[in-house]
């Protein structure tokens, strides 16, 4: 019998605990919780006699893969998974795996409600601005990417997008503007919001030379990772920018210095929650069992990253 270790610092919502265990229950496999633990050797130990793992925002780092001697399969419960390293996975014979698109409406809300919210002076009582008119550009346009041209159109922005990756065609097919180089998206809209992963090429990317492209009062909404972001850049177009805004729902390392000297421009989540719905609990939570049921018994590997 296949044992599943379900490890969640950040544990799922109760409901989707219930519908995690349904689902390993009806195919027969054991399974374990380990949630809210504290220290890596807590989890290594529960690791050892795991045959998969599923996981949310959880480190797996070389040290945890190593020792887990039965692990076959780790899903990330959501779609970033930079926090598992796919070297040391790779290296093992563990297959890993995300769940995309369980999350995207979630984090799509949240990126809207976020814009809301700034534009309307954080709800304090004074006169704000409206989003319908205004020019949003999406950065990346995958699952959330989608999501937000949806809920966007509905508060009747004008909705453009870039991603070389994505075909033109399919763009457009949604009523979205295809920007053909990222510099024009960037200079020709109100708001920018990005979706793209937290890698080599990505890190540090949205640097000074793109974001001085953006229009004295654009605002900037960061829902991908805060690595992306080069923070020594994003503080000297604070300076240099006094109507530009920066929200995000993962705080940036120099926040205190945002807040010092940019009151009213800013907004941070307290911690990461773009996937912080009983809706996106579920779904990403099933999701991830089912696709280790199917990874074990029939060899699927439809949504694997390394």
């Amino acid at each position: 019998m296949a044992k599943v270790l379900i490890a969640t610092v950040k544990p799922f919502a109760a409901e989707a605990v219930e519908q995690i265990k349904n689902v390993l229950e009806s195919a027969g496999y054991e399974y374990e919780f380990l949630e809210k633990y504290d220290g890596e050797e807590k989890l290594k130990e529960a690791l050892r006699d795991a045959d998969a793992l599923i996981v949310r925002s959880d480190k797996i780092t070389p040290s945890v893969i190593n020792a887990a001697d039965n692990l076959k399969i780790i899903v990330r419960a959501g779609a970033g998974y930079d926090n598992i390293d796919l070297d040391a996975a790779t290296k093992k014979g563990i297959v890993v795996m995300n769940t995309p698109g369980q999350n995207s409406n979630a984090v799509a809300e949240l990126v809207l409600g976020m814009m809301v919210y700034q534009a309307r002076n954080h709800f304090n009582g004074t006169s704000g601005r409206e989003l319908k008119g205004k020019k949003l550009g999406i950065h990346a346009y995958g699952n959330v990417g989608k999501n937000v041209a949806r809920i966007a159109k509905g508060f009747g922005m004008i909705v453009g997008a870039f991603d070389p990756f994505v075909e033109k065609a399919s763009i457009e097919a949604d009523g979205v503007k295809v920007y053909e180089n990222v510099e024009d998206m960037y200079s020709d809209c109100d708001y920018v919001s990005l979706h793209i992963p937290a890698t080599k090429q990505t890190i540090k990317s949205i640097n000074y030379d793109l974001l001085s492209k953006m229009k004295d009062d654009a605002t900037l909404v960061n829902s991908a990772r805060k690595e992306v972001i080069n923070e020594d850049d994003l503080l000297k177009i604070f300076e240099e920018k006094k109507g530009f805004k920066y929200i995000s729902d993962i705080a940036p390392d120099n926040k205190e210095v945002i807040a010092e000297k940019f009151e009213g421009r800013y907004f941070f989540t307290p911690k990461k929650m773009g996937a912080q719905t009983a809706e996106a609990n579920i779904n990403a939570g099933i999701a991830a069992a089912k696709q280790i049921i199917n990874f074990i018994e029939k060899g699927e590997t439809k949504f694997k990253v390394n």
